[in-house]
């Protein structure tokens, strides 16, 4: 949801994974942990996957605005987020941050690894967030955790970082390329 893949040089959510897509995966994993998941994005390109795919609000603008989109179309009270391109997340860790964020009375939800950041995408959102966070965005913000100020936040620490990291270049993804195919970006 929101970006460009200009720093990869081609959609990362099509980026060849484990067989599939690495959309493919990580929208598998929230299912197993959620029981559900849906692409935020573009039809066109991502309605062949095999999930439901909500229409982008604002296309190209980040991150922040594929989450508002989520948010304004979800019915949950939760909604776990998760970017695509994060070829190390499981179900079973999305499965702790959802149980985590059920019982910690905060509006969102952010695990951080060792260096304290916070990961707003791989992350839980009460849909109570949805007006703080459409108020920045129509603000101009882009930041998540900006738009998140006015929100209760609890950050949740992370013990290895590996379940975090994305990929947002061709030297990050060459470790994750799909193997069976042997196809690299």
């Amino acid at each position: 949801m929101g970006g460009r893949s200009r720093r990869m040089g081609r959609d990362k959510a099509l980026l060849p994974y484990r067989g599939g897509v690495l959309a493919e995966y990580v929208a598998g994993e929230v299912a197993r942990a959620a029981g559900w998941a849906a692409l935020v994005g573009d039809r066109a390109l991502y309605g062949g996957l095999g999930y439901p795919v909500i229409r982008d609000l604002a296309p190209g603008a980040g991150p922040l605005g594929g989450i508002c989109s989520a948010l304004r179309s979800s019915t949950a009270r939760w909604n776990l987020m998760v970017a695509c391109d994060m070829p190390n997340v499981t179900a079973a860790f999305l499965a702790e941050l959802l149980e985590a964020a059920e019982g910690g009375g905060a509006d969102c939800l952010l695990p951080a690894g060792s260096s304290g950041r916070p990961e707003p995408l791989c992350a839980v959102y009460q849909a109570r967030c949805l007006p703080v966070l459409a108020e920045a965005f129509a603000g101009g913000v882009r930041s998540i955790t900006r738009a998140l100020a006015g929100a209760g936040v609890r950050i949740l620490p992370v013990g290895d970082d590996t379940l975090l990291a994305n990929c947002n270049t061709p030297g990050q993804w060459i470790p994750h390329g799909d193997k069976t195919r042997g196809e690299r970006v």
